[in-house]
């Protein structure tokens, strides 16, 4: 008789030093799926090369005093090189770009007060820049981020979902503000007047359609492949039909392109970039120009909201991709944050406002990104957008909202963790996730559930159950919404 065949054990393979360091095959992910994630995050905020300028030039088209073109290639750069080192340092897939709201508040700040220029306001960013990286080198915001209540960390990440689905869908015009008028006290609508009009709308429902029933059925890349599919149908409608911008030499157009129109553009697709904005920027400027109270007022405005927005889209990230441990806490968070804080700090010195991490991140962990080779991916995209005009020019944000949509659900999904039954928690919970979409900003919802779950918990009887930091963070949010009657008050409004 022959003898038994025995089964060998194949060897496991070997992890190698790449896998070990970003803890690729640990966090269940893998090379494709970090490269996919990494350029689907890209093509979710891209949009900011081309917004910030926008935004930071006024009404001036031309791009005024900054000139637009010079803050497209700052805030490209310094988007693609922080991003890279949240990656590369940090090993986390958290995308950074110049933030949102902070953005707007600096620029209506200066427009406002002609005592300051646009280095002084600059100035001021670096100044909470570096307070915050002080925060975190003395443990103080890492300390602040364990003493959250996990019902309350949990409906930071329902209300992320919330409002990256919003943005979504306003961004790509499917929900519309509505102006003022008397007819009406509906603040937004669906299309416009009600009515779902024009090209770039039903490249959002493709797109939307398409990337449910590729998420449904499991297939790989299905994110990523619904964004290139709708900015392929945009490019050729935009080349059949000429539908144009929204906004226009010509006045507002309802049926056009948000704000990126899909088109190839005239001329050279390759160019050097303009950085000479960087290091424009007066550290104390504002203090002569203002007085120590003013300045210190607004270098707390700043603080605050970068302190916090940060705070939440980090947890919100987190728990989506499941890179928390037992307790909900991110490991290795301190150089998550540090790398934040250094955003404030680059952002203001290259003259381009605070970077901060994104919550279109969520896009990229939609597709699957779990570790910082993802945010390599991304940030080399970013830099080549500095030379390469086609890369922050093709993507309308009709195509990237259906990503932000699906994202938004994925997130919303975890609203069942909360504990419903604790009205401690689940009134401070309700107020978060509300306020985050409804007032369009992460900050002033978790300020209103912080103050809440103080006042709740107090109300209870419970107050020896609410962490010492809780009450500071609470106080100091109370500062934060009462910061313009209190420059009312003080007479430096």
């Amino acid at each position: 008789m022959p003898a038994p065949r025995t089964k060998t054990q194949r060897p496991k393979p070997q992890r190698t030093a790449m896998d070990r360091y970003f803890e690729v095959t640990a966090r269940g992910s893998t090379y494709s799926r970090e490269i996919r994630g990494g350029i689907a995050t890209f093509f979710a905020m891209s949009y900011i090369v081309v917004l910030n300028p926008l935004i930071l030039a006024g009404a001036d088209s031309s791009g005024g005093e900054l000139g637009f073109e010079r803050v497209a290639a700052v805030t490209a750069l310094v988007a693609g090189i922080l991003t890279i080192l949240m990656g590369a340092w940090a090993k986390y897939p958290f995308a950074l770009a110049t933030g949102l709201g902070v953005n707007a508040f600096v620029a209506i700040t200066v427009a406002t007060n002609p005592e300051l220029t646009w280095p002084d306001i600059m100035g001021l960013v670096v100044l909470a820049g570096l307070t915050m990286l002080v925060l975190v080198l003395t443990g103080f915001r890492t300390a602040v981020f364990n003493a959250v209540p996990e019902s309350l960390k949990t409906a930071i990440v329902v209300g992320i979902g919330l409002f990256i689905a919003l943005i979504g869908l306003v961004n790509a015009g499917f929900v519309r503000r509505i102006p003022d008028s008397a007819q009406t006290t509906v603040p937004v609508g669906l299309g416009f007047e009600g009515v779902l009009l024009g090209w770039p709308t039903l490249v959002f429902v493709f797109g939307l359609i398409l990337t449910i029933a590729l998420v449904v059925r499991k297939v790989r890349g299905g994110i990523l492949i619904g964004v290139i599919a709708s900015t392929l149908l945009a490019v050729l409608i935009e080349a059949v039909a000429n539908v144009g911008p929204s906004v226009g030499p010509e006045g507002a157009n309802p049926q056009g392109w948000s704000l990126v129109v899909p088109e190839l553009p005239e001329g050279s697709w390759v160019g050097l970039p303009d950085l000479s904005l960087i290091g424009n920027v007066s550290v104390f400027g504002a203090f002569g120009s203002l007085g120590a109270t003013a300045a210190l007022l607004l270098t707390f405005t700043i603080l605050l909201s970068i302190f916090f927005d940060a705070m939440g889209t980090m947890v919100g990230l987190a728990n989506e991709a499941k890179l928390v441990d037992k307790h909900g806490n991110i490991p290795g968070v301190n150089r998550v944050l540090i790398v934040d804080a250094l955003g404030a700090v680059a952002g203001g010195t290259g003259s381009v406002s605070s970077n901060q991490i994104y919550v279109e991140s969520g896009a990229g962990i939609g597709e699957g990104a779990r570790t910082g080779i993802a945010n390599i991916v991304t940030g080399t995209l970013f830099l080549l957008a500095m030379f390469i005009t086609p890369l922050i020019s093709l993507v309308p944000f009709e195509a990237v909202a259906p990503a932000l949509v699906v994202v938004g659900f994925m997130m919303v999904s975890q609203v069942g963790r909360i504990d419903w039954q604790d009205w401690g928690v689940a009134i401070p919970a309700f107020l978060t996730f509300a306020l985050m979409p409804f007032t369009y900003s992460i900050a002033n919802g978790l300020g209103a559930g912080f103050i809440a779950y103080v006042l709740v918990r107090t109300f209870q009887g419970r107050a020896k159950e609410i962490h010492p930091l809780m009450w500071a963070v609470a106080g100091a949010f109370v500062l934060f919404f009462g910061i313009g009657p209190l420059e009312q008050l003080l007479g430096v409004g």
